[in-house]
C-alpha cells in the first residue's frame, strides 16, 4: 500500500476533480464553520445585545406584573404575544448567524448538493476498516490538534481572566448591577477572543484540509493514462485515425490537382489550385489547397501534371483564407485570377473557350 501511495505522484485531472465532487469528497472545515458562528454570534449580541436585553426585561415585567386570577382565555394570547415579540427581536440575530454559515460554507466548497455520503455502505461498518481509521495518521493528527486546540482555548481564558482577577476577587462588594456588568463583559470579552483564537486555527484547518484533499485525489501515470484513454480514445487508434485523414485528403489532391488550371503560391507556405472552364463554370473556383506539407504536396504534383505554379503571395494568402474548396473565387478577386489565366493562357497556347492548344500561325 505504501508503494501504491508513493506512486501517486500525478495532480488530479478535471475529470477526477468532478467525481470526487459529486460524490461529496471535498475540502472543508467543520472547525471554520464553528469558528465563524462563534464570531457572528458575538459580534451580533454586542450590536443587538441592548435591545434584546431590553424587550426581554419588558416582557419578564409583563409577565410578573399579570393578575394572578387571570382565566386561561387571557394567557393564550398573551403566550402568544409574546412569542411573536421574541422571535421579532431574535429574528436578526438567526438571520446573522445562518447568513454566516451559509457564507463560510459557499467560501469552503461552493454550490454543492449530493445524496452519496448517505448512501449505505458496508466499508462504513467494517470493523476492520474502523481500525485502521482509528489508528491512522489521521486519527493521530487529528488527536494532536485537538489537543492544541484546548490548550490555545485554556491559554486565551487564562490571559483573559487574570488580567481581571482583581475585579472578580472583589465581586462580593458589588451590588447586583455591578456584578452583571462584569459578569457580561467578562463574557463578552472571553468569547471574543476566543472564537478569534479558534477562527486562526480554524483556518490553518482549513489550509491542512485542502493540502490533504489534494493529495488524496492524486493520480498515478497509469490512471492518468487510463482516463485519457476513456475521455478522448486510445492514442493508438487516433494516431490510425489520423494516418487515415491523411491518405484520404493525399489521394483528394491526387485526383484534384491534376484539374487545375494554374497553382497558386505564398510561396512556401500556401498553395491554391485553380480550375476554370468558361463553358461550364461562371467563375474560376478553388479544386486544391493547403498550408505547409499539404502545400508542398500539391506543388509536387503540380510539377509532376505539368501545372503552372505562379507565386502570388497576397492572392494565395487571400485565396487559402476566404475560399474553401469547391467554391467559386470571390468578385473582387476576378481581375486578379484572370490576369494569371490570361498570362498562362499566353505561355501554354491554350485557347480560354475551347481549352485546346492555340495555333501560332492563328495569333
Amino acid at each position: 500500500m505504501a508503494g501504491y501511495a508513493d506512486e501517486k505522484t500525478e495532480p488530479p485531472t478535471l475529470r477526477r476533480r468532478q467525481e470526487a465532487r459529486r460524490q461529496g469528497q471535498v475540502a472543508r472545515s467543520q472547525d471554520l464553520t464553528a469558528a465563524v458562528l462563534l464570531l457572528a454570534g458575538f459580534l451580533a449580541l454586542a450590536l443587538l445585545g441592548p435591545r434584546l436585553w431590553y424587550s426581554l426585561l419588558a416582557m419578564t415585567r409583563a409577565g410578573l406584573t399579570m393578575e394572578s386570577a387571570l382565566r386561561l382565555s387571557d394567557i393564550m394570547p398573551f403566550a402568544g404575544a409574546v412569542t411573536v415579540e421574541a422571535f421579532k427581536h431574535l429574528a436578526p440575530f438567526l438571520l446573522i448567524l445562518f447568513t454566516a454559515m451559509l457564507v463560510t460554507l459557499l467560501a469552503q466548497i461552493g454550490l454543492l448538493f449530493t445524496l452519496h455520503p448517505l448512501t449505505p455502505s458496508l466499508a462504513k461498518i467494517n470493523p476492520l476498516s474502523g481500525l485502521q481509521r482509528l489508528f491512522s495518521i489521521r486519527s493521530v493528527m487529528l488527536a494532536v490538534t485537538s489537543f492544541g486546540k484546548l490548550l490555545v482555548v485554556g491559554l486565551v481564558a487564562y490571559l483573559t481572566l487574570s488580567g481581571s482577577a482583581a475585579a472578580i476577587i472583589h465581586a462580593f462588594m458589588f451590588g447586583f448591577r455591578d456584578v452583571f456588568v462584569l459578569g457580561s463583559t467578562l463574557m463578552f470579552r472571553l468569547g471574543m477572543r476566543m472564537a478569534a483564537a479558534l477562527l486562526i486555527l480554524a483556518l490553518l484547518d482549513f489550509a491542512w484540509q485542502r493540502y490533504r484533499h489534494e493529495r488524496d485525489l492524486r493520480m498515478t501515470k497509469e490512471e492518468v493514462k487510463d482516463e485519457l484513454r476513456s475521455m478522448e480514445g486510445d492514442p493508438q487508434i487516433k494516431r490510425r485515425r489520423r494516418e487515415v485523414q491523411f491518405q484520404l485528403a493525399m489521394q483528394r489532391l491526387r485526383r484534384d490537382v491534376p484539374t487545375a488550371d494554374v497553382v497558386v503560391t505564398n510561396p512556401t507556405h500556401v498553395s491554391v489550385a485553380i480550375r476554370y472552364e468558361p463553358e461550364s463554370m461562371i467563375a474560376p473556383k478553388v479544386v486544391a489547397k493547403g498550408a505547409d506539407q499539404i502545400a508542398i504536396r500539391i506543388r509536387q504534383i503540380a510539377a509532376e501534371f505539368g501545372i503552372p505554379i505562379v507565386e502570388r503571395p497576397p492572392l494565395a494568402r487571400a485565396l487559402y483564407e476566404s475560399v474553401e474548396v469547391g467554391q467559386y473565387v470571390p468578385e473582387h478577386l476576378y481581375r486578379a485570377i484572370a490576369e494569371i489565366l490570361a498570362y498562362i493562357y499566353e505561355l501554354t497556347g491554350r485557347s480560354p473557350v475551347a481549352g485546346r492548344p492555340v495555333p501560332v500561325a492563328a495569333r
